[in-house]
């Protein structure tokens, strides 16, 4: 495991760790990746392994609370347990030629669902792996479900050659006493309906080691060729599942103390129907995949607007969004007495992947670009979001930087996080 950082003032860089160092064992026990690391190091005495500049060195290291100060570099593309299904709703598959290479990957890692909270299938695991999610506690896991229907499974995964038939490997998983989230991608006309109830009844005994069912919408881009024929959920039908999903929220909430499956904030907004409240995800606990992400930072707003005077914007400034959540950020500001002459909310069309995608998280620079530069005024600045730009080299899907977009548009583009006191402080700023 090679170091990527050493904060100082911490166990690790009095210890002498430095970044670059490659950590090869734990008081002799050798590393095979983040996981061991982490397993490894929870004694209060450690003796470090180290390779540095092609000499190894013993460091002793004395914990002084939780925190090392270490971080490690990731996995690279090589060394990441990659999917072998060919899903038929796999958005990597949707992307179009000629993009980073990163971004093709298809991983169905365990290692990447604990430390991460990616989502995996479970077909690729072997013996092997599955004996070292038990002996090394790796919980919570986040499982792609999306039917507990053997034969239904095996097609929307493409038709692996492995089997494809989850149930019992969530219940042994189960009985060894690991959490899990479950996930299922609804795609109308082939999991949906009495076969979407067969599977979340199907996971409902296993909670509280299943401790939440997602449910959400397939994402479609307009770079299908050749891909199965899938649709979008209707507003109509996420009506629909939205009382059919109360229902069972309810019976599972006496029965279980847990409302148990949860809907992605997206049914809500295709339907118009308002978000529920906070205490309904009971604690969020799988907000990274859209259940209840609005709802938190609506009501982050609130909180922070009733906290502090509305924000003394110096003058005009565009604010990006994605189509979906547009309308209701512009509700937001207004109710906190932002109106246009202060904050353009500008909900920017999704034309790289298609008007389907509404997200936030996926606008490129380009369509950002495209589409501001046909506005007559940009104001002050350009705000977007930091749910569009990749952390590690801050760039957009296609590459492009907001400086990039700042020299093309002539106005400063600044990232903002996406939580309301980021937003806010940015608007007091701009």
């Amino acid at each position: 495991m090679v170091v990527a950082r050493v904060r100082p003032r911490t166990a690790a860089a009095r210890a002498g760790l430095a970044r670059g160092d490659r950590v090869l064992a734990i008081n002799g026990q050798r590393l095979r990746d983040a996981i061991d690391f982490g397993f490894h190091a929870g004694e209060e005495t450690l003796a470090l392994t180290v390779e540095r500049e092609g000499a190894a060195l013993t460091l002793p290291l004395e914990r002084r609370g939780a925190d090392l100060g270490v971080e490690l570099e990731p996995p690279r593309a090589g060394e990441i347990a990659t999917c072998a299904n060919k899903c038929v709703f796999c958005f990597i598959h949707q992307l179009p030629k000629g993009m980073r290479r990163s971004l093709y990957v298809k991983d169905d890692d365990f290692r990447l669902s604990f430390l991460h909270g990616n989502y995996i299938t479970l077909t690729d695991l072997d013996e092997a792996a599955f004996e070292r999610i038990i002996e090394q506690r790796l919980s919570p896991l986040y499982v792609s479900v999306h039917a507990t229907d053997p034969t239904l499974r095996h097609a929307l995964l493409g038709r692996p050659r492995v089997s494809a038939e989850i149930l019992p490997r969530l219940e042994r998983l189960a009985k060894a006493g690991i959490r899990m989230h479950a996930q299922i991608v609804l795609c109308p006309g082939w999991n949906d309906g009495p076969s979407l109830e067969r599977t979340v009844f199907d996971l409902a005994p296993l909670q509280p080691r299943v401790a939440t069912t997602a449910i959400v919408p397939v994402g479609l881009t307009r770079h299908r060729e050749r891909l199965p024929a899938l649709r979008s959920l209707t507003p109509d039908e996420a009506r629909a599942l939205i009382g059919v999903v109360e229902g069972w929220q309810q019976g599972w909430l006496a029965a279980l103390g847990s409302r148990f499956v949860f809907l992605a904030d997206e049914i809500y907004l295709l339907a118009g129907r308002a978000l529920p409240p906070a205490r309904a995800y009971e604690g969020f606990p799988v907000v990274e995949d859209g259940i209840g992400l609005v709802r938190r930072f609506e009501d982050g707003f609130a909180r922070a607007i009733a906290r502090r005077s509305r924000p003394a914007v110096r003058g005009p400034v565009t604010l990006v969004t994605g189509t979906m959540f547009g309308p209701r950020l512009g509700a937001l500001l207004r109710g906190a007495g932002l109106d246009g002459d202060d904050v353009r909310i500008v909900p920017v069309p999704n034309d790289f992947f298609g008007s389907a995608i509404g997200v936030a998280g996926l606008l490129t620079g380009q369509d950002i670009r495209r589409h501001l530069a046909t506005l007559p005024d940009l104001g002050r600045a350009v705000l977007v979001p930091a749910v569009a730009v990749r952390d590690a080299d801050g760039v957009f899907l296609d590459d492009l930087t907001p400086a990039d977009l700042g020299r093309d548009l002539g106005v400063p583009v600044r990232v903002v996080e996406p939580s309301p006191q980021a937003l806010l402080g940015a608007l007091g700023r701009a």
